[in-house]
């Protein structure tokens, strides 16, 4: 990070940007016109901010449920260190699959991929874990069913 210090129009942005951006084909397009800005203009503060290190992630919240995704499954993986690369890429190229990551240290001393299975249609999961087991090429795995879907917030720093 610089130091720079934020100008009035970049808080004005990050006030906007730190919560919900609205659902718009266009929504800096929109943000922009609210705070006396164009797009372009908008997006280039964006990221000088992101290249100064001001801001450190920007990304979407899906909200698994209103999106029509009623079963969610975090499936922990033992995994041979030298195949946690390899079977990870198989693994992430799944559709159903959203996250996937190495864990180190292994949780519980073997777990050591972790994958994040979101599934539309109530369906056969023996069927798809089978299929995920061949991908694996393990069986040795912790099925964590979510129950619950808690409230996804970001953290305001501008209010």
């Amino acid at each position: 990070m610089t130091g720079e210090p934020l100008t009035d129009i970049e808080k004005k942005i990050a006030r906007m940007i730190q919560g919900d951006i609205d659902l718009s084909l266009r929504p800096f397009l929109d943000m922009g016109s609210r705070i006396g800005i164009g797009e372009k203009d908008g997006i280039e503060m964006i990221n000088g901010m992101i290249h100064r290190g001001v801001i450190r992630k920007f990304g979407a919240i899906l909200r698994h449920k209103k999106a029509g995704y009623e079963r969610n499954f975090m499936i922990i993986w033992a995994v041979p260190a030298k195949q946690v690369e390899e079977v990870g890429n198989r693994m992430a190229a799944i559709p159903e699959i959203t996250h996937c990551y190495e864990r180190t240290p292994p949780f519980l001393g073997r777990f050591n991929l972790f994958t994040m299975v979101h599934l539309k249609a109530d369906g056969k999961d023996d069927d798809f874990l089978k299929m995920l087991s061949n991908t694996a090429g393990s069986a040795d795995r912790l099925v964590l069913a979510s129950t619950e879907e808690f409230k996804k917030i970001s953290m305001g720093y501008f209010s």
